[in-house]
């Protein structure tokens, strides 16, 4: 057909000249809505496709790839403000790799998704700050590192934009602590090296994140982005026009008119600076301050333990015996197939990792068609059970795979299919958690049975198998009590007895399960709450006793809260300068050593269902706890400033925790400087008897409550069950 030129005027005002194909326009030309704005340009078929410029009447502006109508290819917008940005668009968005210019002038270099900074990049901002690493939704996110104006650097993991997981704080006097971060502030446990002091190797916590041994990304191409080359990359689709249905000129342009208005040239802001972003607060930085002195020659280090940023425990120890034990902190969990192969201990071990993965799909793919019915007395019986050869070359039923040959035995798979819609956990979810390709990872066991135990990826499962002397092993999958919206800072595994249940002192880490001596508090909660909790151990310990069951326990998780008289000084950041740091550092040692008031960081207030989180997870406990404080109406728990949590048998308990000072700790050396916190308890009775090894266990069991081991008629489940919760009601006493 004829491309002719010609102008033509619509009755609403709008205004195209240029070249036309028919009634569409098609090649160049220029289009003038009656809202002032202006296009002009290639078209094809009637749509703005191919390499245009559009102006609007208030001031912003594109130029750039379009396709089918859409801001699609490589562009530059000015924004009404002054803000640049250059790169990559997706229908309207920006969406790849892109530089953004801010009017304030910071700058962004890096990957965008969806309009948002979004994987690896660049932000710099004009106060000399700068971040390099992982995004997320338009937020730090991820591994990354964070240098300051003043010569501070924090090289490790962030979530939503503050420092989050595992990291290394690098100070501007050569000072370093290696720790962990909780939403900004340090939480759990660290060690603070003083400049001068010897520290571990910072190469392998360097290299482990991207970066080199200055907190540089280590890459083949330089930072910032090439925008030329970018420019000229066919890469980028522009086959949109070939998916949008030819429309008519003046419907075209209306829809042209309202799309770009509301998404290409509003302000988008820059990432506001964090509190979590600058140096560390007063109370933060307060006992690494003043601590320097004597560099190249200091031998002393410190063990420090944190509650959401404020100092609760410090030990001094030589920087030889830390140097010597230190290691990297987990980071996040990314396991290979080359990685499980050394962290598991063998090929063995990865061998077993991969069958319970393959089993695993393979009967809850198999079990989640059939129709959804009552259990009945059958599926508990000796034919109720899945059974599959898995040979390594596959076969008509089974994929091949990179384990040894096998044979997979699936008990009652129906009773545990209902149980796990009982918890209401999604087939798919259930195996993308256990079976996906970041694999499972293995934990030590606390206990002395000899079982595997494993974790997968998310932290929501464990995996405990109960037989290690071959793999034809059994074993079960079991809810992580503690994947918790807060964070744990001590395990406990309760018994009721003494006879070595300790654990010993260097071998305790931030995650160590320890045991009934190593618990130093009493713990006082809501009259209703502690009613209801000891109502079902005692139901718990009858049906175990019923059953001929011993050797059960109480795992016991707690999530501690900043005493609640320190909250001024926890000061936002970048208030305080250096020379400030020296005069703070007494307040730290000169703190009460017991609270003046009980501490009031946790409320209990009337339960709002639209209020607290519901979705499925593993704390799904029944119905919510009423407390004798709120008028023993159903509660929820409120931690200012960071969540409102449903209070249920087991999880997300209020109390408060009574310290007990051990002459062993004033002789160590080790300083608790609070007496009474608030806690959120988390708890759950186990049983770990297993039938395989039942005499070795009651044998076990006799020499731990100080019993004749020959003597297994003297432990009787009703025995135990009463030294059990006789031991918890100490634990937990009642309150006046």
């Amino acid at each position: 057909m004829e491309i002719r030129l010609e102008e033509k005027e619509f009755s609403n005002g709008d205004v195209y000249s240029g070249q036309l194909r028919g009634t569409f326009p098609h090649g160049k030309g220029k289009y003038s809505w009656s809202d002032g704005i202006i296009y002009e340009g290639d078209w094809e078929e009637g749509k703005i496709s191919g390499k245009g410029k559009i102006t609007w009447l208030s001031g912003a502006k594109y130029e750039g790839d379009f396709s089918g109508g859409y801001l699609h290819g490589f562009g530059t917008m000015t924004s009404p403000d002054g803000s640049v940005y250059s790169g990559a668009w997706r229908m309207n968005v920006r969406h790849g790799l892109g530089r953004k210019e801010y009017v304030n002038s910071d700058s962004y270099d890096g990957s965008w998704r969806e309009g948002l900074q979004d994987g690896s990049g660049s932000y710099t901002w004009t106060n000399g700050n700068r971040f390099i690493g992982n995004w997320k939704k338009g937020k730090m996110s991820g591994r990354g590192v964070m240098s300051w104006g003043n010569g501070d650097l924090f090289n490790g993991f962030w979530l939503n934009g503050l420092r989050h997981g595992s990291g290394v704080y690098k100070y501007a006097d050569g000072g370093f602590y290696f720790g962990t971060w909780s939403r900004g502030l340090k939480d759990g446990t660290g060690v603070y090296y003083p400049a001068g002091s010897k520290h571990p190797s910072l190469k392998k916590w360097h290299r482990s994140f991207g970066y080199d041994d200055t907190g540089n990304f280590v890459l083949s191409h330089d930072s910032s982005i090439n925008l030329e080359e970018l420019r000229n990359s066919k890469a980028v689709s522009r086959t949109l026009s070939e998916i949008t249905t030819t429309s008519g000129l003046t419907r075209h342009s209306g829809r042209m008119s309202e799309r770009f208005l509301d998404e290409n040239w509003s302000t988008s802001d820059p990432p506001r600076d964090y509190m979590g972003h600058g140096p560390l607060s007063k109370s933060a930085r307060s006992g690494e301050s003043g601590q320097s002195e004597g560099r190249g020659k200091n031998p002393i280090v410190f063990e420090r333990e944190y509650m959401q940023g404020v100092l609760i425990k410090e030990r001094i120890m030589s920087s030889i015996d830390m140097s010597r034990k230190a290691r990297p902190l987990d980071g996040p969990k990314e396991v290979t197939i080359s990685a499980c192969v050394s962290f598991l201990g063998g090929k063995w071990n990865y061998y077993l990792m991969l069958n319970l993965q393959l089993g695993i799909r393979y009967t809850v793919g198999k079990i989640t068609p059939v129709p959804r019915r009552e259990v009945r007395a059958s599926d508990f019986g000796e034919r109720a059970r899945i059974t599959m050869f898995f040979p390594r070359d596959g076969s008509q039923y089974t994929p091949s795979h990179k384990s040894i040959d096998f044979d997979w035995k699936d008990y009652c798979p129906m009773v545990f299919r209902n149980l796990r819609e009982m918890f209401k956990l999604d087939a798919a979810e259930y195996m993308m958690s256990i079976c996906g390709d970041d694999g499972l990872r293995e934990i030590s066991s606390p206990g002395k049975s000899g079982s595997i135990f494993y974790l997968s990826h998310d932290d929501r499962f464990v995996i405990k198998t109960l037989k290690r002397s071959e793999l034809k092993v059994r074993f079960v999958v079991m809810g992580n009590m503690f994947c918790t919206e807060l964070k744990i800072h001590r395990r406990y595994d309760l018994k009721g007895s003494t006879q070595g249940r300790f654990t010993e002192k260097n071998k305790i880490r931030e995650k160590t399960t320890m045991k009934d001596l190593d618990l130093a508090y009493e713990f006082h909660m809501d009259k209703l709450l502690r009613e209801a909790l000891f109502k079902q151990i005692l139901l718990d310990c009858s049906f175990l006793e019923s059953l001929q069951i011993i050797d059960y326990s109480l795992l016991l998780g707690l999530h501690f809260r900043a005493p609640e008289q320190l909250n001024d000084i926890l000061e936002p950041p970048n208030e305080m300068s250096d020379q400030e740091t020296d005069s703070v550092a007494s307040v730290e040692v000169s703190l009460p050593r017991e609270p003046s008031i009980p501490p009031k960081g946790l409320l209990l207030v009337t339960h709002e269902p639209s209020s607290v989180n519901t979705a499925p997870g593993p704390h799904i406990r029944g119905s919510t706890l009423r407390a004798f404080a709120a008028g023993e109406k159903e509660v929820d728990l409120l931690l200012p400033g960071t969540a409102r949590l449903r209070v249920q048998l087991g999880v997300n308990m209020p109390a408060q925790a009574h310290h007990k000072l051990r002459q062993e700790e004033e002789e160590s050396g080790t300083v608790e400087l609070f007496e009474v916190y608030d806690v959120v308890v988390y708890m759950g009775m186990i049983d770990i008897l297993q039938e395989y090894n039942m005499k070795k266990k009651m044998e076990h069991t006799c020499k731990s409550m100080q019993y004749d081991p020959m003597s297994i008629s003297a432990i009787e489940p009703t025995l135990y069950a009463k030294r059990f919760t006789d031991f918890l009601l100490k634990v937990f006493p009642e309150t006046a």
